[in-house]
């Protein structure tokens, strides 16, 4: 245990690390080695790097000053507004395609192989015999991407192309989306996507703020809003925006979606009118106006535009199997080398010796068959078809149709938690206050306090109207009296109703024509066309609750909120200032003041965490957070403060000047917003429940058994995702939990392992923070200790730090990851892992488009790995193994025909039959084991376990490999030696007989190899025998020895009589029946686990 040391190894900092000797990092072997393994490419690909660095000199992003409407004023150039999603361009697509197909060994071998026929000393057989399947292989290659990239460039050029207004001093323009500039005013409809992104200026709608939908951006499905530029939008008409004189200046393009900081100038007014400008003000490019017409100036162009910038090219992913093959094509080729050796040293280095090598290394080069490739990848696109028909799992698609094995070989399967194992969908499940608890039995009690309450407020206003706001002022100010239940919990739901970014939003009434539509929904308060819209579905659940109780939120703008009592009566509220919720503050604050009472409050809500500090002390809120998190609630603190006016005055000046410093501007508006949150009144706590998807547990349950490890990743609360953990079964009701404590230094991290050590079979939670300080200095311990358990959960997970965990486990245990997500948040986590998985989910489609496989529910993982991902990867290595031993067989006979001749590079088979071979007499056959299958679906649901074996990768491994190598030698061993020692007497009938029985034997293979019949198969095997009998009388010339055909042409009379007959037969059986003998043995001795079941 190489961790456990006495506490004084912390006084030297460094040693203890080298010390373990598990974390000791092996040096890179440089020299000769180095080089042969993959040094070359290494050298190759730093060259090019270079060479694409020097040839796109990145230019340095700058900040900069815009001047409205005058793109001329600009002083550097700005990149063109185009999208542009091509992978190449006119002059780099064939280069392109072509690197990455000769990439693979294999297609690089068949290159040289088939460039090397048109020097003439080494020239065998025709030409076609070689070009003609790797022209085929390219051609498809070259047209699949082709269609791709014309797709692309059309999608790209619809964008482009699309008109926008642009204003000018002489009205409005349409101008296409490439051609706007920086500078520009552009006017953008309702339903209408933004084109480039902007600094919001004026809008049609009264209130001076839209919605914008933001789904295609980070994902979220909810509206937000955004506020214009208050100075541009007084302005009376659209065309002063060209008589005044104003300029914004903005940062340089960043990253970060969820912030930006520039100042509005207006010049010729007297003073200059100074504006701050934050995210509320902006319109980032491919976000959609979901109400009102909007006027933006441009401020960032093309590759500098938020949404392009968050774009992170995918990778190519390339799966297991693939890698595997490609080991076993380099194994082949050393075969070939060595094989042709023996041949040139058997013939004694007679001659020009180096140039019968280059032409044995030909003759054999069909042991390495260059069909494997055409016969995987439609394998490949089959499975995918499959997949997508199949109606157990409806609505899957496949993106990535490269990788359909490796849903076969997971090991690690590492899952957001909100929206994939929960529905996103809150319901409002309880209300404490301290003293009291309120459940879904007992809102009715709620009811009649708010109506009550509403009741005596009323009949006071109207009694003594005059002198109710001034009596209100005094008893602020004199000592607490203990409030009554209903004063409190009428407190709880004003704050609940008041504290919130929500917006009812009405749908106007059908048949309204446009213009009388807004008067109309103005008015129309009624419920039924009323929905809520926020950025969280928390905030929604809780102003649906306090509807329920009677205290409804009728309509919002940017400076009022309205809310209806029971009894009908509408209180307006002015909003001073809006806190919003960010991840760092995890709170969020408003300012309003009561129109008629001119009561100004602070309201303030967030969790437990960041509001114990800002409350008064008090006894409860700890424990009955902790109570509701353990039964799965999400909690929220509500808090409130009263002000008077001068307080506010203080704090409203040194907040707008804050506001607008260009320097640390974020942290000098918190500091002034906390010199507020001190001793708040604690008003109650409210606990929200997240309902799980359908199904949950038992999709956990079977991959679990599965023997899949599952790992929750979210950036979720520890209590809650504890809880969900617990309710979804991820951690079993027996396991025992270890929260990971919190640890900053190494020291802590140090003990809190070796504490963790201890513990045996139990599941770990740990949060984001800690994780980081323990993979900075044990990294290699705390994912060996990790990856023991049998559940992992981490939260408070940043989407870089989800990617980071899914890249560690990859490199650490070398076992294939997989990834499921349906957030934009999880996108970065979905391409690291070596197979995504993304949900069509409540947040948008953003993950479910980055993902390799898509699916629309949750449960539906456990259809797509036990039966897609068993049949897909059986399939591909049995089909892989068998287009092996086809070209094995041939070079086999191949060898036996030439050493019986005297070491002679003759080629046993015209080009004619060699192509045949490959294609039309067996493809059908060998292609049909993509249908074939070794378990039933529903045995392979109903026993999860049996995934485990594909996980240890014995369908496809060295030894399955060698099995199959000595079958090919042991059967072209005896096709040719049976040919020669059976037809003394017909020599010259050799070929047509041999190749008569090597492709009954083929044919004789497939279907041993099968284990579940399907009708194609059968249909398939008798074609292919047709086509080759029909072939028989057409291709006579082809049936004779060499390059002369020694006259021999193949007589019909001689394939009818009964003595070929017998004689073909003997040797086909001959080879072939001994390895139904051992089948059967095998299954007799030593079945595999499935057929224990399916028996």
């Amino acid at each position: 245990m190489p961790l456990m040391m006495s506490e004084e190894g912390f006084e030297n900092d460094e040693s203890d690390y080298h010390t373990l000797p598990r974390a000791r990092l092996t040096r890179r072997k440089r020299g000769l080695e180095w080089f042969v393994c993959g040094g070359w490419k290494f050298l190759c690909t730093s060259c090019c790097d270079w060479l694409i660095n020097v040839c796109q000199r990145k230019k340095e992003l700058k900040a900069r000053t815009v001047w409205l409407g005058c793109p001329e004023k600009c002083e550097e150039k700005h990149p063109r507004n185009s999208i542009k999603n091509q992978k190449y361009n006119v002059f780099t697509f064939i280069p392109g395609v072509l690197y990455e197909q000769f990439k693979f060994f294999l297609n690089l071998y068949f290159l040289v192989v088939s460039c090397s026929q048109f020097v003439p000393a080494l020239k065998i057989g025709y030409l076609y015999t070689y070009w003609a399947p790797l022209g085929f292989v390219l051609a498809v290659t070259i047209a699949r991407e082709a269609i791709d990239e014309f797709r692309r460039f059309q999608r790209d050029k619809e964008m482009n192309s699309q008109l926008y207004s642009k204003l000018t001093v002489r009205g409005k323009v349409q101008v296409k989306s490439s051609d706007i500039q920086v500078g520009d005013l552009i006017i953008v409809e309702k339903n209408q996507r933004i084109p480039s992104d902007m600094v919001f200026l004026r809008t049609s709608e009264k209130a001076g703020s839209c919605f914008i939908r933001t789904d295609q951006l980070d994902g979220e499905t909810d509206w937000k809003l955004k506020v214009a530029v208050s100075c541009t939008q007084r302005l009376p008409a659209l065309g002063d925006l060209f008589s005044i004189s104003a300029y914004v200046y903005a940062q340089k393009p960043q990253l970060d979606i969820h912030s930006f900081e520039g100042t509005f100038t207006r010049e010729d007014s007297d003073p200059p009118i100074h504006e701050s400008l934050s995210i509320e003000n902006t319109l980032w490019a491919s976000t959609i106006v979901a109400s009102g017409t909007v006027i933006g100036v441009v401020i960032y162009t093309g590759k500098e535009t938020r949404s392009v910038m968050n774009t992170s090219n995918p990778k190519n992913k390339v799966g297991l199997l693939d890698l595997e093959l490609n080991q076993l094509t380099k194994a082949l080729f050393l075969a070939l080398v060595v094989l042709s050796v023996v041949m040139v040293t058997l013939q004694g280095f007679a001659g020009p010796w180096y140039r019968n090598l280059f032409r044995f290394l030909l003759l054999f080069s069909y042991i390495i068959p260059i069909s494997l490739r055409v016969n995987l990848d439609m394998g490949k696109a089959a499975y995918g078809w499959m997949i997508m028909k199949d109606e157990n799992i409806p609505g899957t698609v496949v993106r990535t149709s490269t990788i359909p094995e490796e849903l076969g070989r997971l090991v690690y399967l590492l899952t957001d938690k909100t929206g994939t194992l929960t529905q996103n969908e809150m319901v409002f499940k309880r209300l404490h206050l301290g003293t009291v608890s309120y459940g879904t039995d007992t809102m009715d009690e709620i009811q009649s306090h708010v109506f009550n309450s509403y009741l005596q407020v009323h009949s006071q206003a109207s009694g003594h109207n005059p002198s109710s706001a001034p009596l209100r002022r005094s008893q602020s100010s004199t000592p607490k009296v203990k409030k009554s239940v209903s004063s409190r919990i009428h407190e709880a739901v004003k704050a609940i109703a008041l504290c919130h970014n929500v917006t009812p939003v009405y749908e106007a009434r059908t048949g309204v024509t446009g213009e009388t539509e807004f008067a109309e929904a103005d008015q129309d308060f009624s419920d039924e066309n009323r929905t809520y819209q926020a950025s969280s579905p928390d905030e929604v659940a809780l102003v649906r609750w306090t509807e329920s109780v009677g205290l409804t939120l009728v309509s919002r703008d940017l400076a009022s909120m309205q809310l209806k009592t029971p009894s009908g009566q509408v209180l307006t509220y002015c909003i001073l200032q809006m806190f919003p919720f960010t991840s760092e503050s995890k709170r969020m604050g408003i300012i309003v003041r009561d129109e008629s009472t001119a009561e100004i409050t602070f309201y303030m809500k967030g969790a437990d965490v960041a509001m114990s500090t800002i409350v008064q002390y008090n006894d409860w809120l700890e424990e009955e957070c902790g109570n509701m998190a353990r039964e799965g609630l999400r909690t929220l603190v509500v808090a409130k403060r009263t002000l008077t006016e001068e307080q506010y005055q203080d704090f409203e000046s040194r907040y707008s000047q804050a506001k607008l410093s260009i320097h640390d501007r974020t942290l000098k508006v918190a500091a002034v917003v906390e010199s507020l949150e001190r001793e708040m009144e604690l008003l109650c706590l409210t606990g929200v429940e997240d309902q799980l998807q359908a199904d949950v547990r038992p999709t956990l349950e079977m991959l679990r058994n599965a023997g899949i490890k599952i790992w929750m990743l979210t950036g979720d609360k520890l209590e809650t995702a504890t809880c969900i953990a617990k309710s979804s079964h991820l951690v079993s009701r027996t396991q025992d939990i270890h929260i990971f404590r919190p640890v900053t230094s190494r020291g802590e991290a140090h003990l809190e392992l070796n504490a963790f050590r201890r513990k045996h079979d139990c599941a770990l939670v740990i949060s984001g923070d800690s994780l980081e300080v323990c993979l900075r200095y044990y990294e290699h311990e705390l994912v060996e200790l990790a990856c023991q358990c049998p559940a992992v959960v981490c939260c408070r997970c940043s989407p870089t730090q989800k990617a980071h965990i899914v890249t560690l486990l990859r490199q650490h245990t070398r076992k294939r990851t997989c990834a499921i997500g349906d957030g934009g948040n999880d996108v970065s986590m979905i391409q690291a892992a070596d197979c995504g998985i993304g949900i069509e989910g409540k947040e948008g489609k953003q993950a479910s488009l980055a993902a390799d496989f898509s699916i629309t529910q949750f449960r539906h993982i456990g259809r797509l790995l036990m039966v897609h991902g068993r049949n897909s990867y059986k399939r591909s290595a049995a089909l892989g193994q068998f287009v092996m031993h086809r070209g094995l067989i041939i070079s086999t006979m191949q060898a036996v025909f030439s050493s019986v001749f005297y070491f002679a590079s003759v080629p046993l088979y015209q080009g004619f039959l060699m192509v045949g071979y490959a294609t039309i007499y067996t493809m059908f056959p060998v292609f049909s084991l993509v249908l074939d299958q070794d378990v039933k679906p529903e045995m392979a649901i109903l026993y999860p376990e049996l995934y485990k074996d594909l996980t240890k990768g014995r369908s496809l491994s060295f030894k399955t490999f060698l099995i199959w190598v000595l079958i090919s030698i042991y059967q072209g061993g005896i096709l040719m030696y049976g040919a020669l020692v059976l037809f003394e007497a017909e020599f010259v009938h050799v070929v047509a007989i041999s190749f008569t029985a090597l492709i009954l034997t083929e044919l004789l293979m497939v279907a041993l190899t099968i284990r579940t019949w399907h009708w194609l198969m059968v249909v398939a095997e008798f074609l292919s025998l047709g086509c080759y009998v029909a072939s028989l009388a057409f291709l006579n010339e082809y049936f004779g020895i060499g390059r002369v055909s020694f006259g021999a042409f193949l007589d019909v009379a001689f394939i009818t009589t009964v003595t070929f007959l017998w004689k073909v037969s003997a040797i086909t059986v001959v080879s072939c029946l001994p390895l139904y003998v051992l089948k059967y043995l095998k299954r007799k001795l030593s079945p595999p686990s499935y057929s224990k079941l399916s028996s």
